[in-house]
Order: structure tokens, then sequence, then C-alpha cells
């Protein structure tokens, strides 16, 4: 167990010095702020995401049909389709979940973490 270090000479300030007499409650103020840039909603970003989400999960599909035979096609290429799908889902997946959470007002999650494209 960590033990509580002995800092010797410290004393908090007294009332009558501490400057937050003009606070009435535990706001911190430093917090409250949100500039509209943060509000504004990147439609262009969300669009792309969506794209490569949808793109990544067709690409899937087909690299799946040709390794279970529905679709003729060699494995070389069931193995390049499903290459592109895993490097067009996942961003498209990562971005597209961020957007999500941002419009639902989850925690830690802003339109701003979005990057603008």
């Amino acid at each position: 167990m960590a033990s509580r270090r002995n800092v010797w000479g410290y004393a908090p300030l007294p009332t009558e010095d501490r400057d937050d007499s003009n606070l009435t409650d535990d706001v911190d103020l430093r917090f409250t702020y949100t500039p509209k840039s943060l509000r504004k909603i990147p439609w262009k970003s969300i669009a792309l995401a969506l794209f490569l989400l949808l793109l990544g999960c067709s690409l899937l599909f087909l690299s799946y049909f040709i390794f279970t035979g529905h679709m003729e096609g060699d494995n070389s290429q069931a193995y390049g389709l499903l290459f592109l799908g895993i490097l067009a889902f996942l961003p498209g997946f990562y971005e597209t979940q961020v957007a999500y959470y941002s419009s639902r007002g989850a925690p830690g999650y802003t339109f701003a973490s979005i990057p603008d494209y």
C-alpha cells in the first residue's frame, strides 16, 4: 500500500486570501465554453467514412463468395479482395462509429475529433 508522504511546511491558504470568491458554484468555466467550430458537423468526412464502410463490406463479401465457391475466381483474387476490404473497412468503421457517438452525445466524443478532409 502506498503511504502518504509527509510534506513539511505546507499549509492551505486562508479563506480570505483565496481568489474564488466570485464563483458561486463549483463549475470550472474552462470546460463550459464550446466554440461554433466544435459544434459544426463535418458532412463530407461522414460521407467518406460511410463510403469506405460500404466499399469495405462489399469487398469482404466478394472475397467470401470467392473463397466459398459461390463465385468463380482464384484464391489470389480472393486474398486481394480480402486485403483491400480490410483496408477500406477499418477506417470507415472507426470514423462512422465516432460520428455516431458524437451525434448521440456520448461523453468524450465530439464532431471536432473527426478529421476534416
